[in-house]
């Protein structure tokens, strides 16, 4: 699947490296055809890391996909540089008029916090509302699906006692479910996370499918019956070294930080980690791009 994206995006050198089919925009617009429209709004620190990897993970169906980048307005990015946001992002002002096929909300790293203590808590309720209505299908990931959990059915986050950090296996609960249609029954996945959504909330919730959780780790997959709201409570998206340069940048910021489990190889931080998630991660993004995205919004937005 061609990407549509502008062409000076630092990811599109990453991507074309990989044989990945990035199409520039001005190439785009001549094709007689209306790619789906993808708003991201990225809230991880490191942005060209989060744009390189969804980008990649949305790559993987003949569908052509156009990709727009979002910010928050009242929240100053200590890791990216003004430049970059300047030349590649907008805010919600400028585009709350708009309609979008699909979205992707990121996590962020602000699990200690309360929701209400987030600075820009007040903005992004008004984002995740505004899906409602402009979006046909929201992913949240990580953080941000306890937040819209939050927000939408009032399910707080737990402090964990113990971060959970690293490859988890997970198991498919309905496999008949297109999210997850020709999922193997057991799947891994990575997580980085020092809060949680306890399952037992989930299931009591009538307007939640559970989809796949992880007997370590926990719940990790969910969604509201009409598949408008993906949670996802994980990071499928994270390239091989993700884990590893987390890992090593809190040693050097002499945390207490333990290895990410059932990651390197024989538990040697010097062995490069083995891609055992990429597949599934694939498989989840071009599932929802097709069932939940693709076949169900409307030509005209």
């Amino acid at each position: 699947m061609p990407i549509n994206i502008p062409a000076n995006l630092p990811a599109k050198a990453i991507l074309e490296a990989e044989n990945i089919f990035v199409m520039e925009e001005r190439r785009a617009f001549s094709q007689d055809i209306r790619p789906l429209s993808i708003l991201i709004l990225n809230l991880m620190p490191i942005k060209e890391d989060t744009e390189t990897q969804l980008l990649r993970a949305l790559s993987n169906t003949p569908l052509q996909v156009n990709c727009n980048f979002m910010c928050m307005k009242n929240h100053v990015s200590k890791n990216t540089s003004q430049y970059h946001l300047n030349q590649f992002y907008v805010h919600f002002s400028d585009i709350a008029k708009k309609n979008f096929d699909g979205m992707i909300i990121t996590g962020a790293p602000l699990e200690y916090l309360s929701f209400e203590e987030v600075t820009y808590w007040d903005e992004l309720k008004k984002i995740m509302e505004w899906t409602t209505s402009h979006v046909t299908s929201t992913i949240f990931v990580c953080w941000a699906a306890q937040a819209a959990s939050y927000y939408f059915y009032g399910i707080n986050k737990e402090k964990l006692e113990k971060k959970v950090f690293g490859i988890y296996q997970h198991k498919v609960w309905n496999r008949k479910i297109p999210l997850v249609r020709s999922f193997d029954d057991l799947f891994f996945a990575p997580h980085s996370r020092h809060t949680g959504i306890q399952k037992e909330q989930l299931l009591n919730e009538e307007d939640l499918i559970m989809l796949a959780d992880s007997k370590e780790a926990g719940a990790y997959l969910w969604m509201d019956k009409g598949g408008s709201k993906i949670f996802i409570q994980g990071h499928p998206e994270y390239d091989r070294m993700t884990l590893d340069i987390e890992y090593k940048r809190d040693q050097m910021k002499g945390l207490d930080i333990e290895k990410p489990k059932n990651y390197y190889p024989g538990e040697n931080q010097e062995l490069k980690p083995e891609l055992t998630w990429r597949s599934h991660a694939n498989l989840f993004y071009s599932n929802w791009l097709n069932f939940y995205v693709y076949q169900v919004t409307p030509y005209l937005l």
